[in-house]
């Protein structure tokens, strides 16, 4: 069986789909520690030929706190109101929108469970179908951190292979997971491109750019444009 697992992110790239197009399992690691100023809540679309950032406004982070005990602010409209503006004329708007506003406007506070509900709906328009699992209700409380966690993740899962995204190439150990029986491999996306508006090709922006972009077949073939290392 093979496992993935990510933090749960605001329109993550198209690398974190393909990660999770690969697994049988997906966990969602809503009980990791969230990183002010990182991409949790904030993702790039394309405005006026130019990466231009959104940001999901959240609140009760002064002091260090898991993703799932962070609560979503009040800017979802802006949000949505920024990407109807950027996107209006992209030839897949009218499938594609609707979605993006159904999840925006989806009625969840916690931080976690709304980018989970988020991740779902998208993997289900992309026909990605891993079994998905919240960390926080597979593990619980635990000491365990680092490569040591997520070794702990593959066992509780019976997972015999786990993928991760290729910078985890710093964190983990092929040798370490093997002595655990799980081989351990690494996701490297390939050069993806595609028309945007006619400008010079903008990379590695949210998936709403991709699925602005591209019909749903077309992102669905670009899921298997990476190799694993």
């Amino acid at each position: 069986m093979t496992v993935g697992s990510n933090q749960p992110y605001l329109f993550p790239y198209i690398g974190y789909w393909q990660l999770m197009n690969m697994s049988d399992v997906y966990v969602i690691s809503d009980s990791m520690q969230y990183i002010k100023k990182g991409y949790i809540n904030r993702n790039n679309i394309l405005v006026d030929g130019k990466r231009h950032l959104i940001t999901l406004e959240v609140l009760g982070v002064k002091t260090e706190k898991n993703i799932n005990e962070v609560t979503v602010g009040n800017n979802k409209k802006k949000i949505l109101k920024s990407i109807f503006h950027a996107y209006k004329k992209a030839p897949y708007f009218e499938e594609v929108y609707p979605m993006i506003e159904n999840i925006m406007n989806y009625d969840e506070k916690n931080l976690a469970k709304f980018l989970g509900h988020s991740i779902k709906k998208i993997a289900a328009y992309l026909d990605i179908k891993p079994k998905f699992i919240y960390l926080s209700d597979l593990q619980g409380e635990t000491p365990l951190r680092a490569q040591a966690r997520t070794i702990d993740i593959c066992k509780r899962v019976n997972a015999d292979h786990y993928i991760n995204a290729v910078g985890g190439q710093k964190l983990y150990s092929k040798e370490d997971f093997a002595e655990e029986g799980i081989k351990l491999e690494f996701l490297q996306t390939g050069d993806i491109k595609y028309k945007q508006f006619g400008n010079e090709f903008v990379p590695n922006l949210s998936i709403i750019d991709v699925m602005m972009f591209n019909s749903q077949d077309e992102t669905k073939k670009m899921l298997g444009e990476c190799t694993l290392i």
